[in-house]
């Protein structure tokens, strides 16, 4: 267990100020895959056009066309790396169903005793496995649900869990409106580190988004975290999402968001800098979508995001 709490230890300095309040554990399942996602800051609970829905809610599997997947890398702070794939396919008579993996690596530690005596080199990293499925409930109101079975492993200790989504999403294709709304990571533990076990990331989502019908941009707005307790009721509503995609011509497409929890979170003092916010980039290359995101974390660093594509 020593190493366990020297991994630990190290994790809590990255993320030091709290980014994380409720637990270390399963915690990467918050963080956004996808370059298009990362750059309009996670506002895509009521996404109807990319595979990586899925990740935000598998309701709006059942409005995507063909058989879109999609593989991303994230470049997170130190040697942590992301990487995701997702797919999506139609099962005529029985509706859409969607499969993802999602898998972070943190790097390369080294244990220490009780007295700072170094040992040997450990890694660790987490991983889950999503399978979605999405039907028409009625017109234009559509309900998904992903199973996930999630596994972490620090050197020779592991824990799992088994983690349940539930989405809902309805269009309104005249006035080119989608609302979306989720639960998150509903479930727990089958095998924990130790005696003791903790909860998985529950996270309650809102999200609507419009196309603006004289103007080549998507607006969308997501509220994260409204199970959350807040000392008011108006603090529930902190954790939200901006996020602006504009096409810029049939090729290209530039994004902007806004993550709001993200930059109150990572102020040192009364600076923020630009923390909080993301920009991104996407072309279309034939038949591939390239696509770049950046998010700013302030003093503590950035990550970068690239995901391609496609529809087999």
């Amino acid at each position: 267990m020593k190493k366990l709490f020297s991994f630990l230890f190290v994790l809590n300095s990255v993320f030091s100020i709290n980014i994380f309040p409720q637990t270390y554990l399963y915690e990467f399942l918050r963080l956004d895959m996808s370059a298009r996602a990362g750059a309009l800051a996670g506002s895509f609970i009521s996404n109807n056009d990319d595979a990586n829905v899925i990740f935000y809610n598998p309701a709006g599997l059942k409005l995507l066309a063909e058989n879109p997947i999609s593989f991303s890398f994230a470049k997170h702070l130190l040697d942590i790396n992301l990487a995701s794939i997702s797919y999506s396919t139609e099962l005529t008579g029985i509706g859409r169903i969607g499969a993802a993996v999602k898998y972070i690596n943190y790097g390369t530690f080294t244990s220490a005793d009780e007295f700072g005596r170094l040992g040997d080199e450990f890694g660790a990293g987490d991983v889950a496995f999503i399978l979605g499925y999405a039907n028409e409930l009625d017109m234009n109101f559509y309900y998904g649900g992903n199973l996930k079975v999630i596994y972490s492993s620090i050197e020779k200790y592991s824990s799992s869990a088994l983690a349940d989504d539930l989405g809902l999403h309805y269009a309104f294709p005249e006035q080119m409106i989608n609302i979306g709304f989720s639960i998150l990571n509903l479930g727990g533990q089958i095998s924990a580190y130790d005696k003791t076990k903790e909860d998985l990331p529950l996270d309650i989502a809102f999200g609507i988004s419009k196309k603006l019908e004289h103007l080549p941009l998507r607006l969308s707005l997501d509220f994260h975290k409204l199970n959350e307790e807040r000392d008011d009721f108006v603090q529930r509503f902190k954790a939200f999402a901006v996020g602006a995609e504009f096409s810029l011509s049939r090729v290209l497409r530039l994004r902007l968001g806004y993550d709001n929890e993200k930059r109150s979170e990572l102020k040192v003092g009364s600076f923020a800098g630009i923390a909080g916010f993301n920009v991104g980039l996407g072309a279309v290359i034939s038949d591939y979508n390239f696509d770049y995101g950046f998010s700013s974390w302030g003093t503590i660093g950035a990550i970068h995001r690239i995901s391609v594509s496609t529809v087999l």
